[in-house]
C-alpha cells in the first residue's frame, strides 16, 4: 500500500494552506462574542512533528504524549507524573481508569499503569501505529498503518484477535482510532467502507458503504474514511474523503441517509444534529435522523479545521493557526474565539469537564472553558 500524505500530491495540495499555489485561507473577521472563554490551565508535552497525537481524557485526568517519547498525566491542571517511554510516539494516547497505552512508529504497543506510569507490558503490531489505541472492557484495540486492527488483553498484552481486509493500492494515512461501543468495534477503511467488528473474536458483523470510489485516475478514486465514526442512539455515522457523509442503523448496518461530502477531518453528533467539517473548511450541520441541512458556516474556508466537538450550547473547531472557534449549535454563528500558541491543531479536540482540551503541534495543552 502506498500511504499518501495530504501534502504529498499535487491534486491534494489545495488542502494545504501553506502550499505555494494553494488558495489563501480565510482571514478571521471580528465579531461580538456572546460567551466568555478562558484558559483554565496549560502545559507542554513536546512537539508532535506532524503526527496527530491525540490526548486521552478520563474524568478530570488528562494523559498526553509528545513525539519525543514524553508521556504525562495531569489531574485538574497539576502534573502527577511524567515519563520517557524510550520510543518515538506516533499514535496518541488511549486510557481507562487503570491503564494508559501508546504506540510507536516501529509498531511497539506500550501499556503503563495510570497510577504511577510504571510499564506493564509491551506488544508488537504489524506496522507503525498512527492512531490512539482504543480501550474496551479488558482489551485494547490498536490500528496499525497497514489498516490492520489487533486486540490485546489489557492484563498481559497477549493478542486476542487480528482483523484485516483488502485495501486499494492508493490510500490516505489513517490517524483515526476505532470506536468501541458495547459488543462492537467500529472502524472506517480505505475504499469508503464502515465495518462493525465483534469485540469478542474480531469477526466482521456487518459492512456499510459510506462512499464508492469514482473517477478515472487512482488519485480520483481515493474515497477513504480517515476519521472516527460517531454514535448517537441507534445511529452510527461516518464521513469519507472524496465521498459522502452517511448514517446507518447501529445494529444491522442499514443505511438511513447519505449526503455528498468530502472530509478528512471528521464529524460529531448530538441528539438532534450531525456536524461535519469538510475539506474546504466549512462546517455543516445536518438533521441527524433525515440528513436535512440545518446550517453551514463558511467563514473558516481553507483554515484546516478539526472535526467538530459538541459542548454545552456550542460547536467547537480548531484551525491551522491554533485558534479555537466556538459556533452556535442553533445557526452556526460565531459566539467566541480563543487563541493558543499559534501552531496547528492536528489532533481532534477532546471533551474535558464542561469545556474542552486542545493539543497543538508545538505540544501545548490548553484546557478551555466557556463561562
Amino acid at each position: 500500500m502506498l500511504a499518501l500524505l495530504l501534502s504529498g500530491c499535487s491534486t491534494l495540495e489545495s488542502l494545504n494552506p501553506f502550499a505555494s499555489n494553494a488558495p489563501k485561507m480565510a482571514e478571521l473577521q471580528p465579531f461580538t462574542a456572546s460567551k466568555q472563554i478562558r484558559v483554565v490551565w496549560q502545559e507542554n508535552v513536546g512537539k508532535s512533528d506532524g503526527y496527530a497525537l491525540t490526548p486521552a481524557v478520563i474524568g478530570s485526568t488528562v494523559y498526553a504524549a509528545g513525539r519525543n517519547g514524553t508521556l504525562v498525566r495531569i489531574d485538574d491542571g497539576k502534573e502527577v507524573w511524567r515519563i520517557k517511554v524510550g520510543h518515538q510516539i506516533s499514535g496518541g494516547v488511549g486510557a481507562d481508569l487503570t491503564t494508559v497505552v501508546v504506540g510507536s512508529d516501529k509498531g511497539e504497543v506500550l501499556a503503563y499503569s495510570s497510577a504511577d506510569g510504571k510499564l506493564l507490558w509491551t506488544a508488537k503490531a504489524t506496522s507503525e501505529i498512527l492512531s490512539p489505541p482504543a480501550l474496551g472492557k479488558g482489551f485494547v484495540v490498536v490500528r496499525s498503518g497497514d489498516n490492520r486492527l489487533a486486540a490485546y488483553d489489557l492484563l498481559d498484552g497477549k493478542r486476542k484477535w487480528l482483523y484485516q481486509r483488502p485495501i486499494p493500492s492508493l490510500a490516505l494515512r489513517v490517524t483515526a482510532p476505532v470506536l468501541i461501543d458495547g459488543d462492537y468495534v467500529f472502524a472506517g477503511f480505505p475504499g469508503g467502507k464502515l465495518i462493525a467488528i465483534s469485540a469478542s473474536n474480531g469477526a466482521a458483523v456487518w459492512e456499510g458503504t459510506v462512499a464508492l470510489p469514482k473517477g478515472v485516475t487512482e488519485l480520483d478514486r481515493v474515497a477513504d474514511i480517515t476519521s472516527v465514526p460517531a454514535v448517537s442512539g441507534r445511529m452510527l455515522c461516518a464521513v469519507a474523503f472524496q465521498g459522502r457523509v452517511a448514517c446507518f442503523d447501529l445494529g444491522n448496518g442499514n443505511l438511513a441517509w447519505a449526503r455528498e461530502m468530502s472530509s478528512s477531518a471528521g464529524l460529531g453528533v448530538d441528539n438532534h444534529n450531525l456536524y461535519v467539517s469538510n475539506d474546504k473548511g466549512a462546517v455543516h450541520a445536518f438533521e441527524l435522523m433525515s440528513g436535512t441541512s440545518v446550517w453551514k458556516q463558511e467563514k473558516l474556508l481553507r483554515r484546516q479545521v478539526t472535526a467538530p466537538l459538541l459542548r454545552h450550547g456550542f460547536v467547537a473547531v480548531a484551525d491551522v493557526q491554533g485558534v479555537v472557534h466556538f459556533l452556535s449549535r442553533e445557526d452556526g454563528s460565531f459566539v467566541a474565539r480563543q487563541t493558543t500558541d499559534g501552531s496547528a491543531v492536528v489532533a481532534p479536540l477532546q471533551a474535558l469537564g464542561s469545556g474542552l482540551l486542545v493539543q497543538t503541534s508545538k505540544g501545548g495543552l490548553f484546557a478551555i472553558e466557556a463561562e
